[in-house]
């Protein structure tokens, strides 16, 4: 049994299997009977299919296909759709070609299964990693989702039933998929604004990734429930009499917050030294009313019994939200004491709050489209064309997380026309969504009149004035730096990237030899054969791996998540029964069992070459392999072969920052860590003469890839002249 805090109803969702009568029930209800037919009849193909196999937590594999489905019959979606929902895992699990459903079905159904089935599994001998194989699969997910949208609701609708059914899966499993989910379903559903899947995806995936937190927000709320619902039920029937005295027909109900959502608003208050206490939305109420007038009218009468509280009164439906979202929120003190937020909309408002576009997205025999809810669909067309532009997956993903699946920003180009553009994005971004050639030629910009830096953000009504240069000059390297903040979407760093993809290949091998060779030396490793890196990003050349790291098409991120992968322990086959993860961070001799621990000399953390060194007392010591006391190592045969082991443990590292002394440098240093999440054992500051001060940092990790990632925040910090790894001390201590 899973237990969501959420929508009445809604909060006890059993695991068992579905029947199907109740999905033609249900689908009966909105459907004529030759489409319900159809319905019926590829249930009975999908539990033929499936007849043989059972899921993780041992049922029929058809519930899952049939709990989709009915997911899908709460949209009302159309027959195609339910079809398709019921059949969507037929080819993946069966084997069966996509020819034999367009044949037996049609071949829209077809084109609706195959835009949700994933790519053949490839073999680790294949040219594409299982890890690019992924990638693949949310791309072409993703670009079936921009030709048709029914697409991403039986994706969203299947991840959402997959997520109920977690726990029978092993917890790095778990941890993956709730991950994805926060990453890229949430967002998804919350830009088409499917309300009803987008809280119960984010709670879900909340549960596994972060399961104390949970826990204990959901023991306070459970402690304070029988309160609230009885301040509530006071409330309504108080108003509804109000309502009544004014001639006002109205539906009021509870609100209840959701548990990510008051995370969410935890985390933001803790930061400003408030409370739980101090969240005003905990205690809500939903009005709807018949008409717009009636909205205002009502909210006029809670003003006028409870003091409304200053800046907090949102008009949504004068300036809707960027996914069609309309009401007006308003937060009052009832009687003087307590915070209450209400929340009044049009029942027409409501049902488009609970399904989004999927309310509007009805499909009918020889019917058109209604134009203006297809202009509203015009970042779905954007997809299409990064698909076209981009040839690796991960950058395409990159851009579909940065430049979509982010709130959004409308500002007006000097004629008046309306661009979307990602939160934070800056008027170089808004260049090159102009045109590309734009964006090369930009040399500064006006907003509202007046001349901004090209880092400056962009706000919602800002009219975006881009100044160009005459000649064809071209674009900065600095607008690539994601520290500087030139450029904060994917599409114009990769529009910058090709610019100096085509400048001279000499030129760009040069570059690429300085980045790898600063990045290396930063992260204190000492890698003799660039080759072997090359290959792990699968070039043959190291030229071309060189050209390519030069016009900024790999990133030194990825070099340090590339190293780290390389060094750690594969994956078990997925049949393979899970094992509970090893209590030490380093397996010796394929065992984790010995006891381990962590040189002091060259603080080795994930993603480093190793080697353990057999002490007489004290176990294992693990070394870096470049580390001095190895190299210089007399009695060679007590070092033994050691790998990382997978696993959440952290790793003490320590780094030294260097920089020219001012006010607050400190701060910004350890506000840049804090962000990352990272912790702070140690800390020593030494001032120079020359007006620059050297801190050495001792941190906690996760390793590599946490580090570069921090490393390149901190170099970006005003007055930091360089930042290193610091490694071997001198002595032997092993």
């Amino acid at each position: 049994m899973v237990i969501l805090m959420g929508k009445q109803g809604m909060t006890t969702m059993t695991k068992s299997a579905v029947d199907d009568t109740h999905l033609l029930k249900k689908a009966g209800e909105y459907l004529p009977p030759d489409k319900v037919a159809l319905v019926a009849r590829a249930y009975e193909f999908a539990a033929k299919a499936h007849e043989s196999q059972k899921r993780d937590s041992g049922e029929p594999f058809i519930t899952h296909p049939l709990a989709v489905a009915m997911l899908l019959a709460e949209l009302q979606l159309d027959a195609n759709s339910l079809a398709a929902a019921l059949l969507h895992d037929v080819p993946e699990d069966v084997g069966l070609p996509l020819a034999k459903i367009e044949a037996d079905f049609s071949p829209e159904i077809a084109k609706l299964v195959d835009g949700t089935t994933k790519f053949a599994k490839l073999t680790r001998a294949s040219e594409s990693s299982a890890s690019e194989a992924h990638l693949q699969n949310l791309r072409k997910m993703l670009v079936a989702m921009a030709e048709d949208l029914r697409v991403v609701f039986i994706k969203l609708a299947d991840r959402l039933h997959n997520l109920r059914t977690l726990e029978f899966l092993p917890p790095n499993r778990q941890q993956a998929i709730a991950q994805e989910t926060m990453e890229i379903y949430a967002p998804l559903a919350h830009r088409l604004g499917i309300w009803e899947f987008k809280w119960q995806l984010e709670d879900l995936a909340f549960r596994y990734l972060e399961p104390e937190k949970y826990r204990r927000l959901a023991r306070m709320l459970a402690d304070r429930r029988a309160r609230r619902e009885t301040f509530i039920t006071q409330v309504i029937e108080f108003l509804k009499g109000e309502f009544a005295k004014n001639g006002l027909e109205a539906e009021i109900s509870g609100r209840p917050k959701h548990l990510y959502s008051i995370h969410q608003k935890m985390e933001r208050y803790q930061a400003q030294g408030k409370y739980f206490d101090d969240i005003h939305d905990l205690l809500a109420l939903r009005v709807l009313v018949a008409s717009v007038a009636d909205c205002y009218t009502a909210v006029g009468i809670i003003h006028s019994l409870w003091h409304p509280i200053p800046g907090e009164f949102d008009d949504y439906i004068a300036n809707p939200k960027p996914n069609g979202y309309q009401s007006l929120h308003t937060s009052v003190m009832y009687q003087g004491t307590t915070p209450l937020e209400v929340q009044v909309r049009t029942r027409e408002m409501h049902n488009f709050s609970e399904y989004g576009i999927a309310a509007h997205w009805r499909y009918k025999e020889g019917g058109g489209k209604d134009a203006h809810f297809e202009e509203k669909l015009g970042w779905l067309r954007q997809l299409v064309e990064w698909h076209r532009e981009m040839s690796l997956a991960e950058d395409f993903l990159e851009s579909v997380k940065t430049d979509i699946l982010i709130d959004q920003v409308f500002v007006f180009t000097p004629r008046g026309e309306i661009k979307d553009l990602p939160k934070g994005a800056t008027p170089l971004d808004f260049a090159y969504r102009i045109h590309t050639e734009l964006g090369h030629r930009c040399i500064g910009a006006k907003v509202n009149g007046r001349l901004v830096p090209l880092t400056s953000q962009l706000n919602n009504g800002d009219v975006v004035d881009i100044i160009r240069s005459k000649t064809d000059r071209g674009p900065s390297r600095d607008w690539l730096s994601t520290n500087l903040g030139y450029a904060k979407t994917s599409h114009a760093r990769e529009k910058i990237r090709q610019w100096f993809k085509k400048q001279q290949r000499e030129e760009n091998i040069e570059r690429g030899r300085s980045i790898l060779e600063r990045e290396l030396r930063r992260l204190g490793i000492k890698l003799n054969e660039r080759q072997a890196l090359a290959k792990m990003f699968n070039y043959d050349n190291l030229d071309d791996f060189l050209m390519t790291l030069g016009y900024g098409g790999i990133s030194t991120r990825q070099i340090a998540q590339k190293l780290m992968t390389e060094q750690a322990a594969p994956e078990a086959p997925p049949t393979a029964t899970p094992t509970k993860a090893p209590a030490s961070p380093v397996m010796v001799l394929g065992s984790s069992d010995l006891l381990t621990h962590l040189a002091q000399c060259c603080h080795p953390v994930p993603g480093d070459k190793i080697i353990g060194y057999v002490t007489r007392s004290r176990g294992v010591t693990v070394h870096r392999e470049d580390c001095y006391n190895v190299i210089n190592e007399e009695e060679r045969e007590r070092l033994v072969p050691v790998e990382w082991a997978r696993g959440d443990a952290l790793y003490p590292m320590r780094i030294q920052v260097d920089a020219w002394d001012r006010v607050g440098l400190v701060r910004d240093i350890t506000t840049i860590v804090a962000e990352e999440k990272v912790n702070i054992t140690a800390m020593s500051l030494n001032n120079h003469d020359d007006g620059t001060i050297s801190t050495v940092l001792t941190l906690e990790t996760k390793g590599l890839p946490q580090l570069a990632r921090l490393m390149a925040k901190i170099e970006g910090a005003r007055g930091v002249i360089s930042i290193t790894r610091l490694g071997e001390e001198t002595g032997k201590s092993k």
